[in-house]
């Protein structure tokens, strides 16, 4: 694990949450000369711990009005079975997300859609359709009660 001191956890916190902020203002925040504090982002970068700057998009406002979380049990579980599910998996654009689970599902598949119409042709003609597709149990989510793609990072506390 990287040694990470206080200040590039604040580095990280004001960045999660303003993605877009200017050097100058993000070492301001944190107490820093710009120079230091671009050597700092430009080190959680190389050392791959800044991963990427994204735009959060308003699903609605697009028109994917339909969110659900569908949990997928496989056949079978050889290597072979499981990298044809995550090939197909990976290639299908509905998918945001999918885990890898302990339990009695193997994944859990977060998928965006347009309507109810648009979730059964995914759910039939693709993901019911994927070999190695033993069962399937899909919730649809009624009301987002919060969302967030910041992890949980606390510089004061560690």
């Amino acid at each position: 694990m990287p040694d990470l001191d206080r200040t590039d956890l604040r580095i990280l916190a004001v960045l999660q949450s303003d993605g877009r902020i200017t050097n100058a203002e993000l070492a301001e925040k944190v107490s820093l000369s710009p120079s230091a504090c671009l050597r700092r982002v430009q080190r959680l970068e190389s050392d791959g711990i800044l991963t990427g700057y994204t735009a959060q998009v308003d699903p609605q406002a697009v028109g994917l009005g339909l969110q659900a979380f569908v949990r997928v049990q496989l056949t079978k579980h050889e290597s072979a079975a499981v990298e044809r599910f995550v090939e197909l998996v990976n290639g299908w654009d509905e998918v945001v997300a999918c885990y890898a689970l302990t339990g009695d599902m193997d994944y859990l598949l977060h998928v965006f859609v347009a309507d109810l119409q648009d979730f059964s042709r995914f759910l039939l003609d693709r993901l019911l359709n994927a070999a190695g597709v033993a069962d399937v149990n899909s919730s649809f989510v009624l009301r987002t009660v919060k969302r967030s793609a910041a992890l949980p990072l606390n510089p004061v506390e560690r």
